[in-house]
């Protein structure tokens, strides 16, 4: 069982796919959905993919450079392979063997689905703003429970009335009209909007109290672009809005091929593909358990994780130092798709 976890935020850098597979509707290459809700997610096996194949990259970097001395050594490439095996092998505790056999065992890393937290829509004002809905901050929030971020979110609307919307700070670009009677055009639909800006978040150890839009521009990103827009145009919207928002906005593209010899579509080439536009902000749960392998196998192994009181905590230290702070998610790589960045509180 996983003894400790904490939340992974992404902000995507480009369009991101993680695709369902083909499917019979209108879009022939989907992305991947929650079924019950229709929000956009990222399954967890995609995520654990893309994570471990930058971990993959990140340690074989480690073992060349600890052997950059040594390379006038005749000995050099037997001992920087005996490195990246060795750097492979905390890998693979990490995330768990690609290959089942006898010395099959799980990872001491665990990923919950990414879910969508904040959904960016063009703005007639301020270019763009981030929507989110009460059922995604309330399930933030109950996420947040099961790792080891305590906090409460108090003023959360039960539910806004469909066409109306909140937002969260009077400094907001994305607002038209004055102080008594502001709107927000989202793409070509108009809300009329109204301020609150005492939605907290509470840290429960300390008592201290942040808004919300503050919080989450500090916690979500290290970048001052998203740390300015995120304080200042996050927009609240009722669930049934939101859910319209994330299934008719997200980036739609027709791809196809060319006959070099014809000059026309090659037969069959055609198809749209679905991404999740850039500027989205989804999270995860990261979570760490001890390595799971007999104490021969792993004492070698423990040794070499970072500092932590307990083995899962280590475990979780190792990850949080060595994350990437971008990755790839998703298809479209050679594209330059799915280029998001990454952070851990």
């Amino acid at each position: 069982m996983f003894q400790t976890s904490k939340p992974l935020f992404f902000i995507c850098e480009t369009p991101l796919h993680a695709g369902s597979g083909s499917d019979l509707g209108i879009i022939d290459l989907p992305i991947q959905r929650e079924k019950h809700t229709s929000f956009p997610k990222i399954e967890s096996s995609s995520l654990k993919g893309a994570i471990r194949e930058a971990f993959e990259g990140v340690f074989i970097k480690k073992a060349t450079a600890e052997l950059d001395n040594d390379k006038e050594n005749e000995d050099f490439k037997q001992a920087h392979k005996r490195a990246k095996n060795r750097k492979h092998k905390i890998v693979e505790a990490l995330f768990g063997p690609e290959d089942a056999n006898n010395d099959a065992h799980m990872g001491a890393l665990g990923f919950s689905d990414a879910r969508l937290l904040l959904f960016p829509v063009k703005s007639m004002k301020g270019v763009f703003a981030w929507i989110t809905c009460p059922k995604t901050l309330r399930q933030f929030e109950r996420d947040m429970k099961i790792s080891n971020i305590h906090f409460t979110i108090t003023g959360i609307p039960n539910d806004p009335e469909d066409g109306k919307c909140i937002y969260l700070n009077n400094d907001s670009k994305v607002t038209l009209g004055n102080n008594n009677a502001k709107s927000i055009l989202l793409e070509e639909y108009a809300f009329s909007a109204t301020l609150n800006d005492q939605i907290m978040v509470t840290d429960r150890e300390n008592g201290n109290q942040y808004q919300l839009n503050a919080w989450l521009a500090s916690s979500v990103s290290n970048e001052n672009f998203f740390q300015n827009k995120m304080n200042e145009d996050i927009v609240i919207l009722s669930n049934n809005d939101f859910k319209d928002f994330v299934n008719l906005s997200t980036d739609v593209i027709t791809r196809t091929a060319i006959d070099n010899d014809k000059g026309t579509v090659k037969p069959g080439a055609l198809f749209t593909e679905e991404f999740l536009p850039a500027e989205s902000v989804l999270y995860t749960l990261v979570m760490a358990s001890p390595i799971f392998q007999n104490e021969d196998k792993k004492n070698g192994l423990v040794s070499q994780l970072e500092q932590g009181s307990n083995e899962a905590e280590k475990v979780l230290n190792t990850f949080n130092i060595n994350l990437p702070s971008v990755i790839q998610i998703g298809g479209g790589a050679t594209l330059g798709k799915g280029i998001v960045r990454t952070k851990i509180i």
